[in-house]
């Protein structure tokens, strides 16, 4: 289980770093005017979410839900895990909701501001926040 525990780690850590990663992107794309960086950006952000980040959640899931369904008898009544996994949901939406916004750069009909994506960038920082404080600290 130590295995599984470790590559669900890694797999955590390469999907976060995606999720900081696909946003910036699109903060540089929306402020990108010239067809070169415009079409740079596509790729980048193509390569970006279906290389690495889509590979890296479905493998963080995959593990971690092996995990929790391995040890239920034991997590079952751990509260902390059931407020994370809660927090993994929305995380998993906004993974799909970056791979929607993809589509739209694709197609240039972007229509948001930089200051947008800046702030939209922000949330999965929240999210792993509160996920670190629930794992290490394990408040209920």
């Amino acid at each position: 289980m130590l295995w599984i525990k470790a590559f669900h780690i890694i797999s955590i850590i390469t999907w976060f770093a995606a999720l900081f990663y696909l946003p910036r992107l699109f903060v540089y794309h929306a402020m990108s005017q010239d067809k070169v960086s415009l079409e740079r950006f596509k790729v980048m952000e193509r390569k970006l979410y279906r290389g690495i980040m889509t590979p890296s959640m479905i493998l963080a899931v995959v593990l971690g839900t092996w995990m929790v369904v391995d040890g239920w008898e034991i997590y079952q009544t751990q509260y902390w895990l059931h407020a994370k996994l809660a927090l993994v949901v929305p995380l998993i939406v906004y993974h799909f909701y970056c791979g929607h916004l993809l589509q739209i750069f694709k197609q240039d009909k972007n229509t948001r501001s930089d200051v947008f994506y800046r702030w939209f960038n922000e949330f999965p920082v929240l999210v792993l926040i509160a996920i670190v404080v629930l794992v290490v600290v394990k408040p209920f």
